[in-house]
């Protein structure tokens, strides 16, 4: 039987979950919810129904799992929960300093309701995530390093969008090379947040808006921008679509460590990413948890979850035979 996913928003996210649904033929889209007009959506699954978001308490019955594809700012915070008390779900929060309110909050409504909702599923937070927890178990005498791009952050770009002015935005973070050099030198340095990455902002304003208040709403934003040198370059819709349109990013994810006596030996553990595309990734992170979702709340367990609770043998579609053949 294929996992019934439902997708809980539709915009570049939700467009790259319906993509990588596509690519796991243990799975099928049953419906997409959106709280624009349905009839005005197209979607491109000619066998999955298109419907307002209220009306997914409808069809509790229907899905096993809901895909929420809303950003961090401000969506998931209210969605998630309300999606657990009725669905095992997956989210993609991403506000670090926020997760663990989040966690306790999607938790009290995943345990009352008997589903599995496991948060903060791509990248990074995800797989970034797993790696910085399995290089410091390794190498608990070092110092974990992460640099996020160059890239658009969907998040970032997502909370600019949701100041007063603001037609349309892309945020770029940018590591420091110095930093990332000094850093895969072994010599593990001390770096500041600023001293890392710096962030660049393309923003469309509307006609007549403040565009100083902007600014300094962006600049001054905690949690995404105050703790870092931020430049805000305001451009048309025209120059946006046209250098700005794809949504690349990655990163890397560094620990620099060191074994023996005195620790004489150095080492470094080194995981990276380079996406053409940011959401197409993260969807195809989320679709892979999904499937563990599915698999956790059919042996029993609910509650909310993050990357740290799946074992990785509930991701694939392959027995647990086979990937011992073939992967172990």
């Amino acid at each position: 039987m294929s996992i019934r996913i439902g997708i809980y928003g539709y915009g570049n996210l939700g467009r790259g979950v319906e993509s990588a649904i596509k690519q796991n033929p243990d799975m099928e889209l049953v419906a997409v919810f959106t709280r624009r007009n349905p009839a005005e959506v197209k979607i491109n699954t000619a066998t999955a129904l298109v419907c307002h978001t209220d009306d997914a308490k409808n069809m509790t019955d229907k899905i096993d799992v809901m895909i929420l594809c809303g950003g961090s700012a401000t969506d998931l915070p209210t969605q998630t929960p309300l999606i657990a008390s009725m669905f095992n779900c997956i989210d993609s929060f991403d506000t670090h300093a926020k997760i663990p309110e989040h966690f306790s909050n999607v938790d009290a409504t995943a345990k009352k309701s008997g589903k599995v909702a496991i948060i903060s599923c791509g990248w990074d937070p995800g797989m970034f995530s797993l790696n910085r927890l399995y290089a410091s178990a390794i190498l608990p005498d070092g110092e974990d390093y992460t640099f996020w791009g160059k890239g658009v952050s969907q998040g970032h770009s997502d909370a600019i969008r949701r100041i007063e002015g603001v037609l349309d935005a892309r945020q770029y973070t940018i590591p420091v090379p110095k930093a990332l050099d000094a850093v895969r030198s072994g010599s593990a340095p001390s770096l500041t947040t600023r001293q890392k990455h710096t962030r660049e902002c393309f923003v469309v304003a509307e006609e007549g808006a403040d565009k100083a208040r902007i600014e300094k709403e962006i600049v001054t934003m905690p949690n995404y921008f105050a703790d870092y040198d931020t430049t805000v370059h305001f451009i048309s819709k025209d120059e946006l679509d046209r250098d700005h349109k794809n949504l690349p990013h990655g990163g890397f994810v560094i620990r620099s460590g060191s074994t023996g006596e005195n620790g004489k030996n150095k080492h470094i553990i080194e995981y990276s990413l380079k996406l053409d595309s940011n959401p197409e990734f993260t969807s195809s992170v989320l679709v892979c948890y999904a499937r563990a979702a599915y698999k956790m709340n059919a042996e029993g367990q609910s509650g909310c979850k993050t990357v740290f609770d799946v074992a990785p043998s509930y991701l694939t579609t392959k027995s647990g035979e086979e990937i011992r053949k073939a992967m172990l």
